[in-house]
């Protein structure tokens, strides 16, 4: 029996993230998962790409082989999964266990950023494969977890263009709101605590009375770093004392390279003349245990992302941390942060590419103390409503009563959907195979066959 008096279940939960001392948001995010489920479950966590850390109330370790992670679906009642853990283990398709699927991160729509720095054939490549991983994934979940209501309807549409919303599943709920539990990213239950300074009067050039601007995270194609920089760059002569810190510029995952925007973040700020004086690249990546020393050495929390269908529907995990440490917050407009931030008063949004704004947004934040200090105060009744016990109810409250989704059980529908998995399952291995040999048909010259491989195959999708 669970701590509920429910049945305690097993649980699996699947990340492809590293779990180690250095972590980024999709192990963040498991992690959490597996530490509130293990309170009433006996849960399981693994990681695809290696685990360095004890579990805390759960299990957590890494798999190597596709014969141990099947090992673990057979003794598993519930998995919960993201990203192509479906397609990287077929069995679990064919499974009939109950499978959670998180789709809190579009990454589709990160990859049409991402990848404009890709010919176009090799780009079309990247992105059919990133959008059929997806599609298998959403073809199998019998639960989906998403990050906002907007995500919602997103999510919703994608399901229905894949056949998921039909009979079945309507006459069982003509809402479809059993289908979906919001859960977004969360933040600690504690407030942070300070071990030592991390940053002022610490890092070389940031005094103890410096005003730091915080980039709380890495830097990936679509965000703007740049207007920051700029906006930094144009206080610089008038508030000398002004630092912007980029907290981590090399990713976690070893499969993650430096971004081209982050070079030309590191170029600009050079050209400027400002790095190392108004201007600091942390080059590793800060361990998840230390964040809190760097927020809290802080006084502004900062986001600047470009305008694209990607903003509209991510979910900035960084601004968490931003409400952990009661940091006011300059963010650009066009996601769903922004409009908390409004609602609240939580800081100042400005236009995608807005310089000026931004510049004047800081400006008044560092210039208005009190404006500052009631900012801060706003924070700590928005951030209750972001706690990972609270975040994570609707996943909670599945996995006391599961059930497997009710068009995968219908007989009819089923084996309508299981064709359609099987058929976006051949597509992904073809994608797969294809990117294989990207690079050898570069070298051989073989550009044109590969191109004309990847559009027959895009036809052939439509």
């Amino acid at each position: 029996m669970s701590a509920t008096g429910g049945p305690r279940r097993r649980v699996l939960v699947v990340t492809s993230d590293p779990l180690q001392v250095k972590m980024a948001g999709p192990g963040i995010r498991a992690w959490h998962i597996a530490k509130i489920l293990g309170a009433e479950h006996d849960v399981k966590l693994r990681s695809t790409s290696g685990c360095s850390l004890s579990g805390e109330g759960f299990d957590a370790g890494a798999t190597a082989t596709a014969a141990e992670v099947r090992a673990l679906v057979e003794w598993a009642d519930i998995l919960v999964v993201h990203g192509d853990a479906v397609h990287a283990y077929p069995f679990i398709r064919e499974s009939g266990k109950i499978l959670v699927a998180d789709l809190y991160d579009p990454f589709h729509l990160e990859q049409l950023e991402q990848t404009r720095w890709h010919d176009r054939p090799g780009r079309d490549h990247l992105i059919a494969a990133a959008t059929a991983v997806i599609d298998e994934l959403c073809l199998r979940g019998d639960f989906f977890l998403c990050a906002s209501e907007r995500q919602r309807a997103f999510w919703l549409g994608h399901l229905a263009a894949l056949g998921r919303v039909n009979v079945a599943s309507y006459d069982a709920d003509a809402t479809l709101h059993t289908l979906f539990g919001i859960v977004p990213f969360g933040i600690p239950e504690q407030p942070p605590v300070r071990r030592r300074r991390a940053l002022k009067g610490t890092h070389p050039g940031i005094g103890p009375d410096d005003t730091v601007i915080l980039w709380g995270g890495g830097i990936y194609e679509w965000f703007d770093p740049l207007t920051v920089i700029r906006a930094v760059g144009e206080l610089a002569p008038t508030h000398p004392a002004v630092r912007l810190f980029f907290l981590g510029m090399r990713h976690p995952h070893p499969g993650v390279p430096e971004m081209p925007k982050a070079r030309q973040a590191r170029e600009l700020a050079d050209a400027l003349g400002l790095t190392g004086s108004h201007v600091f690249f942390n080059d590793s990546w800060v361990d998840y245990a230390d964040r809190a020393d760097y927020l809290l050495d802080a006084d502004i929390g900062v986001s600047c992302h470009l305008e694209s269908v990607e903003t509209e529907f991510s979910f900035r995990t960084r601004m968490l941390d931003y409400l952990w440490a009661g940091l006011p917050m300059v963010a650009t407009r066009g996601d769903v942060f922004a409009d908390l931030i409004e609602k609240h008063r939580l800081g100042a949004t400005v236009a995608p590419g807005d310089v000026r704004g931004f510049t004047e947004a800081l400006r008044r934040l560092i210039d208005d103390v009190q404006y500052r200090r009631e900012c801060r105060e706003r924070t700590a009744g928005v951030a209750d409503q972001y706690r990972w016990p609270a975040v994570l109810q609707p996943l909670v409250a599945f996995c006391r009563s599961p059930r497997r989704a009710p068009d995968l059980v219908d007989p009819l529908t089923a084996r309508r959907l299981a064709r359609a998995s099987r058929r976006v399952a051949r597509e992904v291995e073809g994608w797969r195979r294809d990117l294989d040999v990207l690079t050898a048909h570069y070298q051989l010259g073989g550009l044109r066959r590969l191109a004309a491989r990847v559009r027959r195959r895009i036809t052939d999708r439509r």
